[in-house]
């Protein structure tokens, strides 16, 4: 039977190969596309040399679909009992001041046995496990609204990446898997999170500001309107995007896909898939593969923050609703309750 069938998989790394069991290899991942288990971790090791170098040294969350890409998936944020004693992990620190052992990716391995565990996306922090308080990787979300699709997320890409290189920083943008586009900017450890985050909204407020009627900071959903939202939260403490080269949960089987600025307009991201991205990578190499060496500072958008908290009286924003209050910041209540209270 092909749920009991098992197969023993030979992995090279940097330590030498490491043997990775791969269970119910015919179990169907994708029921739209046919796609099995087998083949989600041969795309993983297919993906291995550029996804482990996005993944390298950071504490990663796994989102496990274990009934496949059409069922209800749950994140693993701690590493899972019975990880092989090559699974590297490091602390981490949720908002709640507890502490967690995650799993660290530092081998194409480790990819391949947390794709065994029905993991589909990979969820690093923007952390390195040298370092878990202080970000080195600065994230903005840019998530289109109803009545909005992905060519506006790349419109407002296009703007914020002319504000990142005012403030020092080189954005390297990839697909969501969904609709949306993420930017990710290099900077050096030296701020915690609240600052990157700080920085995140001061960057954010100034692309809303040259483009207002295409891009939004509101957190409440309700003003946003149709227009992108840029995710200044994802830069918060726990809060985690799926990697580059992550197959997303979704029917298409579709991917996380690194690009150029030059891709960002001209792209359909449904092209973009497990099946397609392999190809690709082989064709064209990877994107992203000198982003690390492109690292900035934070300094000048956190002078930006002060700015806006001189001219707003309150720069803060609302933090998710599971975090605990955080100094300054606003009440965490949707506007048209707080103006009508009954």
């Amino acid at each position: 039977m092909a749920s009991r069938e098992v197969v023993m998989l030979q992995v090279d790394g940097p330590d030498g190969p490491r043997e990775v069991r791969l269970t119910s290899p015919g179990k169907v991942a994708f029921p739209k596309l046919g796609i099995t288990k087998r083949e989600v971790v041969e795309y993983y090791l297919a993906v291995a040399e550029p996804m482990t170098r996005a993944l390298q040294d950071r504490p990663t969350n796994l989102k496990r679909f274990n009934d496949g890409a059409e069922g209800e998936p749950f994140f693993v944020k701690r590493v899972p009992k019975g990880a092989p004693d090559w699974v590297r992990t490091c602390t981490v620190t949720f908002p709640s001041g507890r502490t967690a052992e995650s799993v660290a990716v530092t081998e194409p391995a480790t990819i391949a046995w947390a794709a065994n565990l029905n993991t589909l996306d990979f969820h690093p922090w923007p952390v390195r496990c040298a370092d878990t308080d202080r970000p080195d990787e600065l994230r903005i979300d840019l998530d289109p609204q109803p009545g909005t699709d992905f060519a506006d997320a790349a419109a407002v890409a296009a703007v914020l990446r002319e504000v990142l290189e005012e403030a020092g920083l080189t954005g390297w943008p990839k697909t969501s898997g969904g609709r949306g586009l993420h930017v990710f900017a290099p900077v050096r450890p030296e701020w915690d999170f609240v600052e990157v985050r700080h920085a995140v909204i001061a960057i954010a407020r100034r692309v809303c500001r040259r483009i207002p009627e295409r891009a939004t900071v509101d957190w409440w959903k309700e003003e946003r309107g149709e227009r992108v939202f840029l995710d200044f939260n994802q830069a918060a403490r726990d809060r985690t995007i799926a990697s580059a080269w992550s197959v997303r949960g979704l029917p298409d089987a579709t991917v996380s896909m690194p690009l150029t600025w030059d891709a960002v307009g001209e792209v359909d991201p449904a092209e973009f898939t497990l099946r397609t991205v392999p190809g690709l990578l082989e064709r064209h190499g990877d994107p992203h593969e000198h982003m690390a060496e492109h690292r900035g500072g934070c300094a000048t958008a956190l002078e930006w923050y002060a700015e806006d908290e001189a001219e707003l009286g309150v720069a803060e924003m609302p933090y998710p609703p599971e975090y605990p209050k955080m100094p300054g910041e606003p009440m965490r209540v949707q506007p048209s309750r707080a103006r009508h209270p009954g």
